[in-house]
């Protein structure tokens, strides 16, 4: 029988929506592409924040969610929730999450971590030079690579506020770079994500910014750096940006927007994945990316082109709130007790969005415990006063 989810109608009443089933339910890694998920942290909610940049979160669910993502074949991409990070989770707790799943990785055969090396220990309000920003992203870096960890040089609102062009940016990530013990990915975060990353790179627009790009790459080298996250959500040019890049070094789309197009590649040419979008989809993506391997590109396109819209949805504008649907989901499928978020950020959504995210999950094949999705759904209609 097929399932349906019954959800409330701005006009009162009640709409079905169909339930749809997709075959995922974890299996070996992908091989044909490398692909992580930017997974979130699972608040605590029975603990307010402290005021001082302290949050508190749920170690047991936050590390559950990172197995379920291994148990489908992804990566964890860790401490690289960009809306959480710098926006409730400090970096001394962000370092207590690090050596959590790092050490929960070492006990997995095959479980594969990458880890975001920032700057957000300094003091958000203050302009820093170039020379102590350029320490705060030594320190975070010993750090990941003392505990074995590879790193994700992410992009910095410390740098962005203090650098005067492309000058200052080749300057401090030269000598990032020349620190790292194993490649490291870099970063280029959009100001749909982070509105103070803009003209990131030292440049207003995104050709002139990947100029420099392109040199601190082409200066490092493959041995220094693997790879770069676009996270632009522009598909033409993430094209044109991994077609000039040098060999042994790859783009991880981080489009919300595009991934199975930019996934799946044309020509012989396409992107790894690192992206916030396959924490919800981590089933689904997994599952794809075996079609792509067994010579199953149709496979692959059934299962993910009908969550773009979904996606799109998820981030759509402001972006920076995009977590608050991962995290609803996350609750929906009974990954966390509840739907609460760091920084009390799950207000940031209106009911009207999550109602549509519920629909449209539901269709795309993202709900994987239908039964409890609509009990729980249920609970918060009452609680907003639904009918």
């Amino acid at each position: 029988m097929t399932q349906e989810l019954q959800l409330p109608t701005a006009q009162g009443g009640r709409r079905s929506v169909p339930v749809r089933q997709v075959s995922a339910g974890g299996g070996r890694t992908p091989t044909g592409r490398t692909a992580y998920a930017a997974v979130h942290v699972v608040a605590d909610p029975w603990r307010a924040p402290s005021g001082n940049g302290q949050c508190h979160w749920d170690t047991e669910a936050t590390l559950a969610f990172r197995h379920h993502v291994w148990d489908q074949g992804l990566g964890v991409a860790e401490a690289m929730d960009t809306a959480q990070r710098g926006m409730g989770l400090a970096w001394d707790q962000a370092k207590e999450l690090i050596a959590l799943t790092l050490e929960a990785a070492r006990d997995r055969e095959g479980a594969d971590v990458v880890v975001g090396v920032g700057t957000d220990q300094l003091e958000p309000n203050e302009t820093h030079t170039l020379g102590r920003i350029t320490e705060a992203y030594l320190e975070q870096l010993e750090f990941v690579e003392s505990l074995g960890g590879r790193a994700v040089v992410m992009a910095s609102r410390a740098l962005a506020k203090t650098a005067t062009g492309p000058g200052d940016y080749e300057e401090l990530y030269r000598e990032v770079l020349a620190a790292v013990r194993s490649p490291a990915m870099l970063h280029w975060l959009g100001e749909a994500f982070d509105p103070a990353l803009r003209g990131y790179w030292g440049a207003a627009d995104v050709e002139g910014a990947a100029e420099t790009v392109h040199r601190i790459m082409d200066d490092a080298g493959p041995e220094r750096v693997s790879g770069i996250k676009l996270s632009l959500l522009d598909q033409g040019f993430e094209t044109r940006f991994r077609a000039r890049l040098g060999q042994g070094q790859a783009v991880f789309t981080g489009d919300d927007f595009n991934y199975p197009q930019l996934i799946a590649g044309a020509d012989g040419r396409f992107s790894h994945a690192l992206l916030g979008i396959f924490d919800p989809l981590a089933p689904l993506a997994g599952e794809a990316l075996r079609r792509l391997d067994g010579a199953d590109p149709a496979g692959f396109h059934a299962i993910l082109d009908p969550t773009v819209p979904l996606a799109r949805h998820l981030f759509a504008a402001p972006t920076q709130y995009y977590k608050v649907g991962i995290v609803f989901l996350a609750w929906l499928n009974g990954h966390q007790s509840h739907f609460h978020m760091i920084g009390g950020l799950q207000g940031q959504r209106s009911l009207e969005h999550l109602v549509t995210l519920a629909g449209m999950a539901a269709g795309c094949g993202v709900l994987t415990a239908p039964e409890l999705a609509q009990e729980r759904l249920d609970a918060l209609f009452r609680v907003a006063g639904v009918a």
